[in-house]
């Protein structure tokens, strides 16, 4: 990439959340941490809806790619903090700043989509119960998964093209633990409008459609359950819905407020904080939220382990009567 009269650019610094020296090694074993809970928290609600019959169905079909979803999207962003701390280093290639951008973009709008889907699903079971099994069918449901990550690739094409066209005058330092679409566009020296104008469209367009999708499904399921006249049969179903609002509104609060606070202020810090909160605090927190208060999560999970003792006491078996 030439830049105009400055220098090729070839590299990006992460000057990551602090650049005290002495908060590195509790910054690495604090993300660390989280980012094992994040894989083996979420790793474990795929295995098990994957493993038991009874949670074959749509509501869990869609938790289970959104876990998957999950360990995808930290993935893009933790690991290579980690290194850098590891080595010492702060470096990020031009090549991995946008694939970086590419990917924690991809992985972002596909989490969206599938919270939108579920929120879709639980107003079907709620609003329509009778006719639950009819709309929310098999096909229908591998459809909306490969509908939305059809569509998160040209989303995310169209941010890391938008930054492919940039200039950087100077070696850019990003105030960052990772290559955020913002962030990089923001440090450049060129024309940055047509790049805040797809930063902004993409905000609005995420929260003009699934979000307005994800009230428009609560409002019906909050009449629903109002119309109900068991104090039981209200609850039962208020229940199935407050693990999926809560995760919405923690996803949505930070992540919108990062994208359209950078209209008003240029707040690094602030920008990081709430990064680091829906890009890893978010995924890291699902396993618990949906399956401490989820009697059907918590029984495959312990069948599973049930079943992988089972398992490995059969196998000690064999191979003791074989010695």
């Amino acid at each position: 990439m030439e830049p105009g009269n400055g220098t090729r650019i070839s590299e990006f610094l992460l000057l990551g959340l602090s650049e005290e020296p002495e908060l590195q090694s509790l910054i690495f074993g604090l993300f660390l941490s989280m980012y094992l809970i994040t894989v083996f928290g979420n790793l474990l609600i795929t295995l098990a809806v994957s493993s038991d019959p009874h949670l074959h169905t749509p509501m869990y079909f869609f938790l289970s790619n959104l876990s998957f979803v999950d360990i995808c999207f930290t993935s893009t962003t933790v690991p290579k903090m980690l290194v850098n701390i590891q080595i010492q280093s702060k470096v990020i290639t031009y090549e991995g700043c946008i694939t970086q951008i590419y990917f924690f973009t991809h992985f972002g709008v596909l989490d969206v989509c599938l919270l939108t889907m579920m929120a879709y699903d639980r107003f079907v079971a709620i609003c329509h119960p009778l006719h639950y099994t009819a709309i929310m069918h098999p096909r229908l449901c591998g459809l909306l998964v490969l509908a939305s990550w059809i569509i998160s690739v040209p989303i995310s094409l169209l941010q890391s093209l938008m930054v492919l066209n940039l200039s950087y005058c100077t070696d850019v330092e990003i105030p960052h633990f990772f290559c955020e679409f913002n962030q990089v566009t923001q440090l450049a020296c060129s024309d940055t409008f047509p790049n805040n104008m797809v930063m902004y469209f993409t905000s609005v367009l995420l929260a003009g459609g699934p979000l307005t999708g994800i009230l428009y499904s609560y409002s019906k399921i909050v009449s629903c359950i109002r119309a109900m006249s068991s104090a039981q049969g209200k609850y039962k179903a208020f229940s199935t819905c407050a693990s999926h609002l809560s995760v919405v509104s923690l996803f949505y609060s930070t992540g919108l407020g990062v994208y359209l606070s950078s209209a008003v202020t240029h707040s690094s810090q602030s920008s990081a904080t709430a990064s680091v909160i829906y890009s890893i605090v978010t995924p890291m927190l699902n396993p618990f939220i949906y399956s401490l208060r989820n009697k059907d999560i918590k029984g495959a999970l312990n069948r599973f382990f049930e079943w992988q003792v089972q398992k490995g006491q059969l196998l000690w078996g064999r191979k003791t009567s074989h010695d």
